[in-house]
């Protein structure tokens, strides 16, 4: 008696198999390159971001020989709120309060107000509204103040960028300054407000940082 043919069940051969690693091995490169442009593309965002805000202190101060916050003819110059915590330093040549500040009487809280008045930013002049708070491209807090963020940074002025990560808090530092987050013009703070060096090992730590440049 004649037996069945049998049914052989065809698999991959090691060519098709190749091919599909190689396909795979493309689309995740690719997947990596596109990450690491878009990475790329907001660190320069985040860079000119302090560019910018200096040079809004910059052209209001060239404009009316005041900084912005710390105008006392505010009223007159560009009809802003004046800030009045403390009353006595207005007009000191200081941006007062806190960077991230939120009480509406602070210079540093006015700050926005003013530069937007004068047009040297967009955003909302309404300091009640809730889109008044600028914020940066990783929807963190940007502020200016002239309070040094930790002791012995000098500058007239301090620009900080919050919520920021290790790998953007260590490119801005690379791009602006001398690429060690704890000293030169441009350091990292944690969230005790502490300086610190971030290296490479820090980069899958999770955690949040505060960049701040001094001017």
């Amino acid at each position: 008696m004649k037996s069945p043919p049998r049914k052989y069940q065809r698999g991959f051969t090691l060519v098709e198999i190749a091919v599909v690693l190689v396909i795979i091995g493309l689309l995740l490169g690719g997947v990596l390159k596109g990450q690491e442009l878009i990475n790329n593309a907001k660190v320069k965002s985040l860079v000119q971001e302090f560019n910018n805000v200096s040079t809004m202190i910059y052209g209001y101060q060239d404009r009316f020989r005041f900084l912005p916050g710390d105008d006392p003819q505010v009223v007159n110059h560009v009809a802003g709120t004046l800030a009045t915590t403390p009353a006595s330093s207005i007009g000191n040549s200081r941006i007062d309060g806190d960077w991230n500040s939120t009480t509406a009487t602070d210079e540093s809280f006015l700050f926005w107000q003013h530069v937007r008045l004068a047009g040297l930013a967009t955003g909302s002049t309404v300091i009640t509204a809730a889109d008044y708070p600028e914020l940066n491209v990783e929807n963190g807090r940007l502020g200016v103040t002239s309070t040094a963020p930790i002791t012995g940074f000098p500058g007239q002025f301090f620009i900080c960028s919050g919520n920021l990560s290790t790998r953007f808090a260590r490119q801005i530092d690379t791009t602006m300054d001398d690429g060690v987050t704890n000293t030169g013009t441009v350091r990292t703070l944690d969230s005790t407000n502490a300086a610190v060096n971030l290296t490479a090992a820090n980069e899958n730590d999770g955690n949040l940082y505060t960049v701040c440049a001094g001017y």
